[in-house]
């Protein structure tokens, strides 16, 4: 018997709509950073690109501004995806710079031990900001408000307690032991270690800064798209009832993810460190709502739930490019903070657009 012809109901489901490959890019949620991204190199390529936009110095300079704020940037992306904020990302370089350098510099501590007892400081001050939003049900915004000022705080004042002043410098510790009087001869000093070229490397002319962020980006895209916490995060974000009704451990999710964020602000701390040789107080001001201004040009929601990593990255071009393009321009950099409030504005009305596109396509 010859086989019964197929119906066009059978071949053809009415209920299944194919995607075009510009719909479904325009549905990403780092569909606007990219462009962002690419219009603003292109604008600064045509009116600085004489000026040393696109020369090796330069291109290394909006490089390393991107990656500085990029590194922050992830952890804070990651930790609004799962519904919080963390406003003590500022606070918290300037605590880890002191932190490692100070006793160093004041106690003669080895660097390794140093460098494990900051990480330790890190892992506590998320684990405390994550463990008071978990018990008492307050909003993030107002515990790691809080935590912005109380590390603060206690950086000023043990700082001034210890040294008498607001910064720690290595310079004038090797100076006064071994008669070095340049800050390189200094910073070359605390570099000449395993630990210290891992945070002060250089590869291809480009700094260890650079090479952090792009490691620690291809650490947290697999995470969130490729495990298993990746999922509870987006969960965690999207609704933590149903989360924890499905058996996703949201209390636990929410500490690392905060410790995430101290972990990140850290690593800048000791890449500044290592590359001024000094830490300061003052250090980190603004960086935690810049952070927060990366991963909403990247796409993420204030509302949780929605963001990627790879628009991350292409909100710190936007800010590296834009800040170090304005200066190379010789433009009044005064009107760069106009531009990013700006920026920030239209960001999130896209990103709004964006999500309600993609959720109307499903």
């Amino acid at each position: 018997m010859a086989p019964p012809a197929s119906s066009p109901n059978t071949s053809s489901d009415e209920r299944l709509r194919r995607v075009g490959f510009v719909s479904r890019f325009l549905s990403r949620p780092e569909t606007g950073a990219i462009a962002g991204a690419l219009a603003i190199f292109a604008f600064f390529s045509i009116v600085a690109g004489d000026k040393g936009f696109l020369e090796p110095l330069g291109i290394r300079t909006w490089l390393q501004v991107s990656a500085q704020l990029g590194i922050i940037g992830l952890g804070a992306t990651l930790l609004m995806i799962g519904g919080q904020f963390d406003l003590s990302v500022g606070s918290m370089i300037a605590a880890a710079g002191m932190m490692f350098l100070m006793p160093v510099v004041h106690f003669g501590w080895p660097i390794w031990l140093a460098l494990l007892v900051t990480f330790l400081f890190a892992s506590l001050v998320g684990f405390v900001n994550g463990t008071i939003v978990n018990r008492t049900g307050l909003p993030s915004f107002i515990v790691t408000l809080a935590f912005l000022y109380i590390l603060r705080g206690l950086t000023l004042g043990v700082t001034r307690a210890v040294t008498g002043t607001t910064q720690v410098s290595v310079r004038s510790f090797i100076g006064t032991v071994d008669g070095v009087v340049t800050g390189a001869d200094a910073r070359a000093v605390l570099k000449d270690n395993v630990f210290g070229q891992l945070f002060s490397f250089e590869f291809l002319g480009l700094p260890a800064a650079v090479w952090w962020w792009a490691g620690l980006t291809i650490v947290a895209a697999y995470v969130l798209l490729r495990t298993s916490f990746g999922n509870w995060i987006f969960a965690v974000g999207g609704n933590p009832e149903a989360a924890r009704n499905s058996g996703v451990p949201v209390e636990f999710v929410r500490i690392v993810l905060f410790i995430g964020t101290a972990t990140c602000a850290t690593i800048l701390a000791l890449l500044q460190v290592f590359d001024l040789g000094s830490a300061d107080v003052t250090r980190g001001m603004l960086k935690e709502f810049e952070a927060i201004i990366v991963a909403v040009i990247g796409g993420t929601l204030l509302t949780g739930g929605y963001g990627t990593v790879v628009g991350a990255v292409f909100g710190a071009l936007i800010f590296g490019m834009t800040s170090q393009g304005i200066f190379i321009a010789r433009w009044n950099t005064d009107w760069f903070r106009v531009f990013l409030g700006g920026l920030l504005l239209v960001a999130v009305i896209f990103n709004n657009f964006i999500r309600k596109r993609a959720t109307e396509a499903k």
